[in-house]
């Protein structure tokens, strides 16, 4: 349900909640957020502020979820920074994108409203200041801690971090308690107190009907050009350096020598570069390597979840991860997983309990691991098995969202 774009405002007597985000990707941020609109739209009347050029994908989502959106003409600058007028750059964009963001923010009754706004707060001191100076609610969600960097630019995180957590009408929620328990000693003890953890996590209901709907296998391969015969390793999110995508290519070049009956398959939400995809044929795999625009699934979230079915095994070689909801969701979905000791992966992944935990850009270890699964019929069946119960017991977005909504009300009522 579009906008118009002069008119912002709720039209009824219910609190107005906006979701913001102004960033072309999109990816588990904004599942997050979409569960937490699914039990705020009872009793909240929500907008979500969005770049015009989005996704239609992510559109369509915000036409399932039936919330009103609004898309704007400004958002970040997603080319990379490589050289020093690059950063300056992008710098400028940053600046410029925030600024305009908070003169659409203004537009709204800002006392009367609660805005959850994905931005990085030791990025964004500037924003967030001047928010607070116009008395308003704000939400951020952090994913995961702050990455390893210089000493002074830790320092400066650091500092900035600890202002922003002084701010008055600010903050945080984090989507995992790997993310609480880095923040402590970076925020002010009071503020850390506050904190809440509201999950990344799965909708049961929709899990079981992914799961339950009809899905001849084989059809689904064989359209996508896959041998229905193969064991399928699969992984689903963006097609980038954080998430391991090249150790996943190096453990398919490791194994297809001796397994030609593998294929590997990568849905992403967006292509790679002409400069990705040269590399990516230097690694020989032709077509024992299929990379799958998640739209080509099909124009709901439950099309992508019925594709995560077709897996043997599920993969997501992450560097830099707070709690994935990809990995949730295939276990969810009874596949048995593999994913790196990072972050807050490990509060899913119990090392050969829930699935196997191996380290970051180890090729060999991803490769080992996927041989170890192939070949062990019964261990992939106790792991797909003990790893959606986990999921299922842990990992509700209903009771996340409920925690979201309780702090949401507080802080309308008076509250921080």
């Amino acid at each position: 349900m579009r906008l118009p774009n002069d008119n912002s405002t709720s039209l009824d007597h219910r609190p107005q909640l906006v979701f913001v985000w102004n960033y072309l990707n999109w990816g588990g941020a904004q599942i997050y957020f979409l569960a937490i609109m699914k039990v705020a739209r009872q009793t909240w009347d929500i907008t979500v502020i969005l770049p015009a050029e989005s996704s239609p994908e992510m559109i369509r989502y915000l036409d399932e979820v039936g919330v009103a959106y609004k898309l704007v003409d400004h958002h970040l600058d997603p080319a990379p920074a490589e050289t020093l007028m690059r950063r300056l750059s992008r710098q400028f964009n940053r600046l410029s994108v925030e600024l305009r963001t908070f003169r659409e923010l203004l537009k709204f009754n800002v006392r009367d409203t609660v805005f959850h706004i994905e931005i990085a707060p030791w990025q964004s001191v500037a924003f967030l200041t001047a928010m607070s100076l116009r008395k308003a609610k704000v939400f951020l969600t952090l994913h995961n801690a702050l990455p390893s960097a210089p000493r002074w630019r830790t320092m400066l995180w650091k500092s900035r971090l600890r202002f922003v957590s002084g701010l008055a009408g600010i903050n945080f929620f984090v989507s995992n308690g790997d993310t609480k328990e880095r923040l402590r000693g970076w925020v002010r003890d009071e503020f850390w107190d506050r904190i809440r953890v509201t999950f990344t996590a799965v909708h049961p209901p929709q899990i079981a009907e992914a799961a339950g709907a009809a899905l001849e296998r084989s059809a689904v391969l064989l359209a996508h050009g896959i041998p229905p015969e193969d064991f399928i390793v699969l992984c689903v999110g963006q097609f980038i350096d954080r998430k391991g995508r090249w150790t996943f290519l190096e453990s398919a070049r490791e194994l297809l020598p001796l397994n030609r009956d593998i294929t590997f398959v990568w849905v992403t939400p967006e292509l790679p570069s002409l400069e990705d995809q040269q590399k990516i044929d230097r690694f020989g795999l032709g077509e024992k390597f299929r990379l799958i625009l998640s739209k080509k699934l099909g124009g709901e979230r439950l099309d992508v979840l019925k594709f995560f079915r077709i897996a043997d095994v599920f993969v997501l070689p992450s560097y830099v991860e707070g709690l994935p909801i990809a990995l949730l969701e295939a276990m969810a979905l009874e596949r048995p997983s593999i994913s790196t000791n990072v972050y807050a992966i490990p509060e899913a992944i119990k090392h050969l309990e829930t699935g196997i935990l191996i380290e970051p850009g180890d090729g060999g270890a991803l490769a080992d691991a996927i041989s170890m699964l192939k070949n062990d019929a019964a261990l992939r069946e106790r792991l797909a098995r003990t790893g959606r119960q986990h999921v299922l017991d842990h990992f509700d977005e209903r009771d996340a969202a409920r925690l979201a909504v309780e702090a949401y009300e507080a802080a309308l009522a008076g509250g921080r």
